[in-house]
């Protein structure tokens, strides 16, 4: 399916809000693209580096005759972008976003959104721990996962124009529900970054004068915390939103961590071992 939007509003100039500014721009996908924020110094540096034609503060009137808009601010802003912008969605046109939780956030933005405006719900499986639309690239999705999870109401045409823009990012589209969404990305992504963070505050609590534990830090702490550089209000927000999902995910980490306590506790090599060799078995099978 050939696409083209005359007019795209991207509303939270990120990393991956930038990044798909800039496979629009690359692919000539758009015929203009307007960057929506409350910062107006990320949204200049946006102008600046060309990822968007314009900028506009106003995210009403910033979705003014668009055809694509992209929700890519933090997630805890959704409902209140949708309620602004709202009323000033032209018919036929289509809203996708790029957050990481969906579930009752996609239900309730479909109710918020006028009959004749189109939602796709997205997730796209990219990102690194800088963040910051001077970190944007246009293949930060090549190769990657992305993720929609339409629903009863969500409109074929522009399913698949959505679709078509993902592919063209270079991403490989699957489909899912939006419930088992949620479930598995607490465990897969949500959980690995509420522990990254907690494990950096536990070192640094360590911490005394100048025996500043971090800077002993090696590959492993390095490669185990990295994103825990990642954007703390994006995290913030996801956990609140996902959290019922994350705390199941948090107790069977703590339980998982507790098998590892009571081995060590009672120096058991042959069940360390055995721990150890089973982790290492699945991980391996990742590359």
């Amino acid at each position: 399916m050939s696409i083209f939007f005359n007019k795209v509003t991207i509303i939270g100039v990120g990393l991956i809000g930038g990044s798909l500014a800039r496979v629009l721009k690359t692919g000539n996908l758009a015929g203009g693209i307007t960057g929506a924020g409350r910062s107006r110094e990320t949204l200049d540096l946006a102008l600046k580096l060309g990822v968007v034609d314009r900028i506009d503060q106003n995210s009403a009137a910033a979705v003014d005759n668009a055809d694509l808009v992209v929700l890519a601010s933090p997630v805890g802003a959704f409902l209140g972008i949708a309620r602004e912008i709202g009323p000033r969605l032209k018919k036929g046109a289509i809203v996708t976003d790029v957050g990481s939780v969906k579930g009752e956030l996609v239900k309730k933005i479909e109710e918020i959104l006028p009959r004749g405006v189109h939602f796709v719900p997205g997730h796209p499986i990219a990102g690194k721990e800088k963040h910051g639309v001077a970190e944007s690239n246009e293949t930060l999705f090549k190769d990657t996962k992305c993720i929609l999870t339409p629903t009863a109401r969500t409109d074929p045409k522009a399913f698949e124009a959505v679709k078509s823009l993902w592919r063209v990012a270079g991403a490989t589209v699957m489909l899912m529900d939006a419930e088992a969404h949620d479930h598995i990305f607490a465990a897969v992504s949500h959980l690995p970054h509420a522990a990254a963070y907690a494990m950096v505050n536990t070192v640094a609590e360590f911490s005394a004068g100048e025996e500043n534990y971090i800077n002993f830090s090696g590959a492993g702490f390095r490669d185990f915390t990295r994103i825990a550089a990642s954007s703390p209000e994006m995290w913030r927000d996801i956990c609140l939103l996902n959290g019922k999902n994350i705390l199941e995910m948090i107790e069977q980490y703590q339980f998982a961590l507790a098998r590892i306590k009571k081995a060590i506790k009672h120096r058991d090599g042959a069940k360390l071992e055995n721990l150890f060799s089973s982790a290492s078995r699945i991980r391996k099978g990742l590359d």
